[in-house]
């Protein structure tokens, strides 16, 4: 038997009821993937179209898969890698990939955390800068380690008081952003960022890229694949209503990603930017923001003080998914496990981080972060979530699931195994296809 991991033992203990499992789990999961990456990925991906496909993923595919996850974690009560022990030695090695996939996107995304926390002492300063002259020195690097060695000190000293803090504080970001968006309503480009989002150029839709993006995102936004969803089922408690849970987290994930958009796109027409920006969208747009907007200084404190207090609580689910598979695994004390993978993210963030600094480091003439994100918060991610889904409706029998699910009724176990079996058949007849139409118009 592994030792379970005491993060695990002691979080089962939290969550009393399933509105304080929603709310944490909602809280926890309020971060870069909403108000960083949904907004430029959308600003890249031609508006309305995206946000098409975007939900239409969202809907017919990830949410099954996503309460396939929640349910694999409530059924095995174990780190990740314990989850996909379940279907097999095969299930061990896809594990550790989860582990990986995450360790790749915690890498970047502590990076961007390091930003926030950057954004919001300049803001204490009062001196609130554009992503460029942000950017012009080592900020990037500095507050990247600067953030990582924070995040190491709150998980060895299993200090609570920090998470419980942010969860508290999510609700105050959502008014902030909604009032933003309420100023963003005032402007001129108010206009442009409704057609943005409601001019929908139906032809875009035939476009695999297209659906590639949407469905990364949507991956993303949920965090299918990563471990965190089977990491958070393992201490759901035993009365909750698993699909009713997930829908309430997955409504207002979506909701934040969209409200983020409503927020940043008027402003981005207002000061006759392109949307298409790339990673820096956000950090490049409410610096100007703020500077114009009456009160703008106490705004910015009080936005990019609770923006690094979101994507900091995410960043430490990311980090916890990882130790608590390092320690189990590997039977090491907790502090240990905290350093192990600390030091490992201080190196693969580095190059993310200096892609961002004079150096300018990049991958075939893209930022190390952007290429690294569009890799394994895209492709990647999507492969991920498709296999694990595969492993657990192949290999574990529904009536197994069933017994977690915490509903009688069975349409929820019905769609998770139809998409769960099929669905990697269909992206394998997907990918056949566009290859010999590609081959044929080559011809």
């Amino acid at each position: 038997m592994f030792r379970k991991h005491y993060f695990i033992e002691e979080s089962r203990k939290e969550w009393s009821s399933e509105p304080a499992f929603v709310a944490s789990m909602a809280a926890a999961a309020v971060g870069l993937g909403n108000l960083w990456r949904f907004p430029y990925i959308m600003g890249e991906n031609g508006g309305g179209a995206f946000v098409v496909a975007y939900l239409v993923a969202l809907i017919v595919v990830v949410m099954p898969i996503m309460i396939l996850e929640v349910a694999a974690g409530r059924l095995s009560k174990g780190s990740t890698v314990g989850t996909y022990r379940q279907v097999g030695r095969f299930g061990v090695v896809y594990g550790w990939f989860v582990v990986l996939v995450t360790m790749a996107i915690t890498s970047y995304y502590l990076v961007i955390t390091g930003w926030t926390l950057g954004y919001a002492v300049d803001s204490v300063r009062g001196d609130v800068r554009v992503f460029d002259d942000f950017s012009a020195g080592f900020n990037s690097l500095w507050y990247f380690i600067l953030v990582t060695l924070l995040a190491a000190l709150v998980l060895a000293r299993d200090v609570k008081a920090i998470e419980t803090m942010s969860k508290v504080l999510m609700p105050v970001l959502l008014v902030v952003i909604i009032f933003l968006v309420y100023r963003a309503s005032q402007t001129q480009g108010w206009g442009e960022a409704k057609d943005f989002f409601f001019r929908v150029d139906w032809s875009r839709l035939m476009d695999g890229s297209l659906w590639g993006f949407a469905f990364g995102q949507a991956f993303y936004t949920l965090a299918i694949g990563q471990g965190y969803l089977v990491t958070y089922g393992s201490f759901i408690p035993r009365k909750t209503h698993l699909p009713r849970a997930c829908i309430t987290v997955a409504t207002v994930e979506t909701s934040v990603a969209l409200l983020a958009g409503w927020m940043i796109f008027p402003f981005v027409f207002s000061y006759g930017m392109e949307p298409g920006q790339g990673s820096a969208l956000a950090f490049e747009t409410l610096p100007l923001v703020f500077t114009d907007m009456p009160g703008g200084r106490w705004l910015a404190i009080l936005f990019f003080g609770l923006f690094f207090a979101a994507a900091f609580s995410s960043s430490l689910a990311g980090l916890k998914v990882m130790i608590a598979a390092v320690a189990e695994e590997f039977r090491l004390r907790n502090t240990s496990a905290v350093i192990l993978v600390s030091f490992v993210m201080l190196i693969l963030g580095t190059a993310s981080a200096l892609s961002f600094t004079p150096l300018e480091w990049r991958i075939a003439g893209e930022p190390v972060l952007d290429a690294i994100d569009r890799v394994a918060g895209g492709d990647v991610i999507i492969f991920s979530g498709i296999t694990g889904a595969a492993l657990l409706c192949w290999f574990i029998p529904p009536q197994r699931i069933r017994t977690v699910l915490g509903t009688a009724s069975r349409w929820w176990e019905w769609r998770m195994y139809l998409v769960g079996r099929y669905l990697p058949v269909l992206v394998l007849a997907w990918i056949v296809v566009t290859y010999g139409v590609s081959q044929l118009r080559g011809g």
